[in-house]
């Protein structure tokens, strides 16, 4: 049986990211464990889910954290020179850093870096200069490298990071592939009448949807710039904004957003395909992005995609097929593209439809986990 070990900084990546796999590693036969900074009841509730899986949990705290990186690295050297695994994987920035030293001084054969974004592509000066050099290093310790798209690939390749030998994409990319059965296209009207009705949006109004973290990473900035020029010009326009409100000092406009009645404000939810079939256009105008699930995920509920010309939402569509390009900080792209499609009811069904059967033909889920199973294994029997 082939011991391996799946390390992210926080719980809520092993919810996101981790959970869906879990029960066909351990049906495959593999020996699963996890490690992230989790509470002891978040300890407790995750062993009563996953009786197979056993849990570590190691204080890897977020952001620049020197005492705390010196605390996170003999931690996690600790669990992995005890329990030999065959192959330990890392995401997210600090886990992956810290697991790659530590990995590496405990001998642990296939050293996997599941490159899910990298910060220092949307830093300047020292901060971007320090972090691409983490970002190498963390490369470098690796045996194996997966961004989780190809646009990632191509550049961290030019840049250097890692050859052709060590790195590849899953698939067609993404970190997990779109759940078909969840984004559930022939609910879409009545999700779509659910929601607008909770939160007061007329059937003839049109919806913009952004599905992300409050942030200037992810575009938000432009988002509201954009909005406000757009509802100006259009008096029944109104954006749901689903996702948590975070760094909110990163925000110009925060209180035109705190205020706007117009910007649906729903946090954090676990049914994000209702508010996307609730909507008649997506946008992501991010800065920074390993993927963009949510590209996909709008494109499941048939919604045509607005995103930068950045890897990984470029990945996830279909330029002028499934959905529009704009430039990165562009809030002025932004408004002409969303005037463009609010202009072209018949161009967004279109779209809307490309984008469905690109996620069912590319992203399914289902297909995405045989084909991940299928590379742990190949690199558990190299050892």
């Amino acid at each position: 049986m082939k011991k391996i070990c799946i390390v992210t900084t926080v719980s809520s990546s092993i919810d996101n990211w981790i959970k869906p796999f879990l029960p066909l590693y351990h049906a495959e036969g593999f020996d699963v464990s996890i490690v992230t900074n989790m509470t002891a009841e978040y300890k407790a509730a995750f062993e009563t889910e996953y009786p197979y899986i056993h849990a570590y949990a190691v204080n890897m705290p977020r952001g620049t954290d020197l005492a705390g990186t010196l605390r996170s690295i003999p931690a996690l050297y600790g669990i992995f020179k005890r329990e030999q695994f065959d192959l330990v994987q890392y995401s997210t920035p600090n886990a992956s850093f810290y697991s790659a030293i530590a990995s590496r001084f405990a001998g642990v054969p296939v050293r996997l870096y599941c490159q899910w974004g990298m910060v220092f592509v949307s830093c300047g000066g020292i901060k971007r200069a320090v972090f691409r050099t983490i970002e190498k290093i963390t490369c470098r310790l690796s045996t194996n490298v997966q961004p989780d798209s190809f646009g990632n690939l191509d550049f961290c390749r030019k840049e250097s990071f890692y050859d052709e030998k060590k790195s590849e994409v899953i698939w067609n990319g993404s970190a997990k592939g779109v759940n078909l059965e969840k984004f559930d296209i022939s609910k879409k009207e009545l999700w779509r009448k659910e929601i607008r009705e909770r939160y007061g949006v007329a059937p003839d109004e049109t919806a913009l949807c952004f599905v992300g973290r409050l942030g200037r990473d992810k575009g938000c900035n432009e988002l509201f710039a954009a909005f406000q020029k757009l509802s100006a010009e259009f008096p029944g326009l109104r954006l749901l904004f689903v996702g948590p409100i975070e760094k909110e000092n990163t925000i110009d406009e925060i209180g035109y957003f705190r205020s706007e009645e117009r910007i649906v404000k729903t946090g954090r939810v676990p049914d994000v395909e209702k508010y996307l079939a609730a909507a008649d256009i997506f946008v992501l105008p991010s800065y920074r992005e390993g993927f963009g699930m949510s590209v996909v995920e709008a494109e499941a509920m048939g919604l045509p995609v607005i995103v930068t010309d950045i890897p990984g939402p470029t990945d996830a569509m279909r330029r002028d097929e499934t959905g529009l390009v704009i430039p990165v900080k562009d809030a002025d792209a932004l408004v002409r593209a969303v005037r463009e499609l609010i202009g072209d009811a018949d161009r967004r069904v279109r779209m809307g439809q490309a984008g469905r059967a690109l996620a069912e033909n590319a992203f399914d889920s289902r297909v995405f986990a045989r084909k991940l199973i299928e590379n742990r294994r190949k690199l558990t029997e190299k050892k």
